[in-house]
């Protein structure tokens, strides 16, 4: 072992330039829909409907986390087949187009696909969705900013 420091990397999703049109995402691993859910969510939100809320959940480390500025609206949601408790959803996502923002510098709008598929491959929910999210320059200045902001807010005095 040596006393070099370690490298680190911190999981996020993908900057602006990191999204290229016509590319399939797979969301992995897929998620067991349980009498519990069905529950909580409809307990939590009056709405019984969690299917959209997970194929969306399941894009999100691997696509925004942490480089999503903004969902800007959902568009053509549709449920073509029943999902059943027992389920298992796997969501995919397929950029379908990117500009960068005319109005605000360092970000783009990015659109994106989103397919559930059951364990049988059986679509059971499709949607498209718009988003803002940074550019790499702008996103990691933002990062940085945060950072040091959060070790300026350090009034521990030290070893904290």
């Amino acid at each position: 072992m040596t006393d070099a420091p370690m490298r680190e990397v911190v999981q996020r999703g993908l900057w602006f330039e990191e999204f290229e049109e016509g590319v399939r995402y797979l969301h992995r691993p897929g998620r067991t829909v349980t009498e519990a859910d069905n529950v909580l969510f409809t307990t939590l939100t009056m709405n019984p409907q969690s299917t959209l809320s997970t194929l969306v959940g399941q894009s999100v480390g691997q696509l925004t986390q942490g480089t999503l500025v903004a969902n800007l609206g959902f568009g053509e949601v549709a449920f073509p087949n029943p999902v059943f408790v027992g389920d298992t959803l796997y969501g995919e996502s397929v950029v379908e187009s990117k500009r960068l923002s005319s109005s605000r510098p360092g970000q783009g709008v990015v659109v994106l696909g989103h397919t559930a598929r059951n364990q049988d491959g059986v679509v059971v929910a499709t949607a498209s969705r718009t988003m803002l999210v940074w550019t790499r320059e702008a996103g990691e200045q933002q990062w940085a900013a945060g950072a040091s902001s959060a070790a300026s807010a350090d009034t521990t005095g030290g070893d904290g």
